[in-house]
């Protein structure tokens, strides 16, 4: 018998129950004998009885605020789109009364990510959506949102020991060992290329980009030891006119160097400075289609893009939780994202929110 033809009272019917203990035991609630369970449970089981998971969950009509937790950040950023993703898939939600908000902390500021982690804590948020932070302060986190039983995902760095619903993100040392071995199709006959770096009190962004950079390294090393690897460090948070100073003095003392890459989405730092000082023997690689470095690349400062779909990703997260705390269905725990290479010819081709 199909299961959109089984009606509650058909299963009444061959349980010798009533309709209400039917009721009762589909949505798991109180006063059922065992005997009578029995009986309903084998009915369902030789009637093959498929519930419609997305009706039961709108005849709850209950409220699920989920959280998500980010780094501040500036416009025209990987972070930007993880928002839009995030908001899209909560709006899509919303007939089954899911909200979301969206909480800030400052990287490499212990007391703001512990701020934003324990107002999240205080609201007793029906899931959350974190992007880690230092090791030891993102597992404290983790460790009071299992004593609540919140479910929580990672984005962006992968934390297994943390025990996540899921994880969503790039691998981010096989992305860097791509990215060398594009680097080096153009690059082969080169002595020395550049990696741009945008450090504060000489620490890197992320634990994403540093696996990134040892995933680069480890293909370099491999393949290409003899190309001599020189930092050119911007100062996270500075000004265009302090990088422009930085970059100028690089590229003067450093004229042999025609390649270069980062492992953020601020290439167009380089790339735009490259296309101001015409500088047209010199192209930079990096990540994320974000609108600056698109148009570095259609106008051949920046060489080559690896997209990681910022949008999906955070979509992804809340769809996830969705399935997981609403329909209460079962969700892959690593969920690993394309590694896509845009340069000028496919670059216009690219969709951001390819959901499907």
């Amino acid at each position: 018998m199909s299961s959109v033809k089984i009606r509650i009272k058909d299963i009444a019917a061959r349980a010798g129950v009533s309709v209400g203990t039917v009721d009762r035991v589909l949505h798991e609630r109180p006063n059922v004998s065992k005997s009578a369970r029995e009986k309903v449970e084998k009915a369902l089981a030789e009637m093959d009885y498929q519930p419609n998971v997305y009706a039961s969950a709108l005849a709850y009509n209950k409220d699920y605020t989920f959280f998500c937790i980010i780094p501040k950040h500036d416009s025209e950023a990987y972070w930007e789109e993880i928002e839009e993703g995030v908001e899209a898939a909560t709006l899509q939600r919303r007939d089954f009364h899911v909200s979301l908000r969206l909480l800030y902390y400052e990287r490499f500021n212990e007391a703001s990510f512990t701020k934003a982690t324990q107002t999240c804590l205080e609201a007793r948020p029906d899931g959350v959506v974190v992007v880690p932070a230092k090791p030891e302060l993102t597992k404290a986190f983790a460790d009071e949102l299992h004593r609540q039983a919140i479910p929580f995902i990672l984005l962006d760095s992968y934390l297994p020991d943390l025990r996540p619903l899921a994880f969503f993100g790039q691998d981010s040392f096989q992305s860097g060992f791509f990215a060398a071995r594009i680097l080096m199709l153009i690059a082969s006959d080169e002595k020395e290329i550049f990696i741009m770096k945008q450090l504060k009190d000489g620490h890197i962004g992320s634990k994403q980009q540093s696996n990134r950079e040892m995933g680069f390294r480890h293909y370099m090393r491999d393949h290409f030891p003899h190309i001599k690897i020189t930092e050119v460090n911007l100062p996270m948070g500075g000004k265009q006119e302090q990088f422009n100073g930085i970059l100028e003095d690089f590229f003067s003392t450093h004229p042999h160097i025609h390649h270069g890459i980062t492992f953020n989405s601020k290439a167009h730092l380089v790339g735009q400075f490259l296309l101001r000082t015409n500088r047209r023997d010199i192209q930079i690689m990096g990540y994320d289609m974000v609108q600056k470095n698109a148009e570095c690349v259609r106008q051949g400062s920046i060489s080559f893009l690896i997209a990681q779909h910022a949008f999906m990703q955070g979509h992804a997260c809340v769809e996830t939780l969705f399935k997981a705390i609403v329909l209460r269905k079962e969700v892959n725990p690593v969920n690993y994202m394309p590694i896509e290479l845009l340069s000028k010819e496919n670059i216009d081709f690219y969709c951001r929110t390819n959901i499907g």
